[in-house]
């Protein structure tokens, strides 16, 4: 077992616990913001006729749709009406320490590690209803669910070039790599904390 706070001291014990259930790699205690990147991917945009945007398109969900990676994802009354629910498998970035200000050429030192995340959606709110209701459309309880781990930054050298994919009852029904990525993870970084502070355990989910 690891004893100890992740954004600070810690250490390996020789203690062992079975795992019993995967939950998400950090606690809703442990989270500041969630924040989500929209249409952040060339080939998305291009797919759906959309400009490419000239600034990070921002949008937040609550900490509490935060949830384990195999956790079921409940779908509430307001979300069975309409059509258009929808997965978003993306990069998650993990921030480590505070970050406010920082160039992009150190953005990266301010990253704990990279998870894997699930941004569903409901594409009638997102878009359709009430001119536009991102938050309350990608914001449902559990409708955030990543891990099962955090991968160290250390051993990501270069976030920006990894695949990507989602499979769906045994069908991979996306496939990309983060090299695609109109806003890369150090240029969303130093973005997001101009004027802003980013806090240990804030996350930020990179779009699909």
């Amino acid at each position: 077992m690891i004893q100890g706070d992740i954004f600070g001291q810690h250490r390996v014990t020789e203690k062992i616990a079975d795992v019993r259930m995967l939950l998400a790699p950090l606690a809703h205690k442990d989270i500041g913001t969630v924040r989500c990147l929209g249409l952040n991917y060339a080939q998305h945009a291009k797919e759906a006729n959309a400009p490419i945007p000239k600034y990070p398109v921002l949008f937040f969900k609550p900490v509490t749709s935060i949830a384990g990676p195999t956790d079921d994802i409940p779908i509430p009354q307001l979300a069975l009406e309409g059509e258009g629910l929808d997965y978003e498998c993306e990069l998650v970035i993990v921030i480590g320490k505070e970050a406010k200000d920082v160039p992009e050429s150190r953005a990266l030192d301010y990253v704990l590690g990279y998870a894997v995340g699930n941004d569903v959606s409901h594409r009638d709110w997102q878009i359709k209803r009430g001119g536009g209701q991102w938050s309350l459309g990608k914001g449902f309880d559990g409708w955030a669910p990543f891990g099962p781990g955090i991968v160290s930054s250390k051993v990501i050298s270069d976030p920006n070039a990894l695949q990507i994919s989602t499979t769906l009852n045994g069908k991979t029904v996306q496939e990309s790599t983060t090299k695609d990525m109109i806003f890369g993870v150090a240029k969303t970084i130093a973005f997001l904390s101009q004027g802003t502070t980013l806090l240990p355990g804030d996350l930020i989910f990179t779009g699909t």
